[in-house]
């Protein structure tokens, strides 16, 4: 089975980024003007030269015009993002040439009916979404702790609803004491996660992202072995 990606979203500060090393595979940086984990391009520079070596840096955005987060992603040398928004085919469309994961809200009435529409435009011809990201459907975008509805995303797993997408990356209210149970019964290609391994808001914690990471490795490993 293929290793659980770990990414550390909401990245604030630059020394927050060197946590990354603890074994994390991407970081988020956050460009919405609305979240209080919003950067600057100044602070998003900072952190970048400060990024271990192969850790993706990811850029995060909702609802922002496609040029305008084309404009960011140049200006700070991004190839990967992360649209959290009302985004629809269009403006993944026009973001040719990166790598881009989609935010899908999981509900129990929209969420399957979401992922065909996706689908379809993938068919169609849309080689750049490379991911969807299973957020929890609150009025708030990302790192709200909230948990999210797994039983949902379960019942879509078993029904073949993630069948033949690109990759499936679990998110909402992950902890170091909740992650393992969420890999082993999703079995996402990534993990994303922000308030779950932070101190304080919007200060990361090396420790808590230590035990994520462990947490993650353990369930592989008991995968692995059972």
């Amino acid at each position: 089975m293929p290793r659980t990606r770990i990414k550390i979203c909401g990245i604030t500060r630059a020394q927050d980024s060197a946590a990354a090393a603890a074994g994390a595979d991407a970081i988020g940086m956050v460009f919405y003007r609305s979240a209080r984990r919003c950067i600057s391009l100044e602070t998003a520079r900072e952190i970048l030269a400060t990024l271990p070596p192969f850790v993706t840096p990811v850029g995060l955005f909702v609802n922002s015009p496609p040029d305008e987060i084309i404009q960011i992603a140049e200006a700070l040398g991004l190839r990967h993002l992360q649209l959290h928004g009302d985004e629809y085919v269009e403006c993944v469309r026009r973001l040719e040439g990166y790598s881009v994961v989609k935010a899908v809200r999981v509900t129990k009435s929209g969420f399957r009916s979401e992922l065909d529409k996706w689908r379809q435009a993938i068919e169609a011809g849309l080689p750049q979404l490379r991911g969807f990201v299973l957020e929890t459907a609150t009025d708030s975008v990302g790192g709200t702790g909230i948990s999210n509805d797994w039983q949902t995303v379960r019942d879509a797993k078993q029904s073949g609803a993630f069948d033949e997408l690109p990759a499936i990356i679990a998110a909402g209210g992950l902890t170091p004491q909740n992650v393992g149970q969420v890999v082993r019964e999703i079995q996402p290609w990534a993990v994303d996660v922000s308030s779950g391994v932070e101190a304080e808001f919007g200060i990361k914690s090396k420790e808590k992202i230590e035990a994520f990471v462990n947490a993650v490795k353990v369930a592989e490993n008991g995968m692995m072995s059972g």
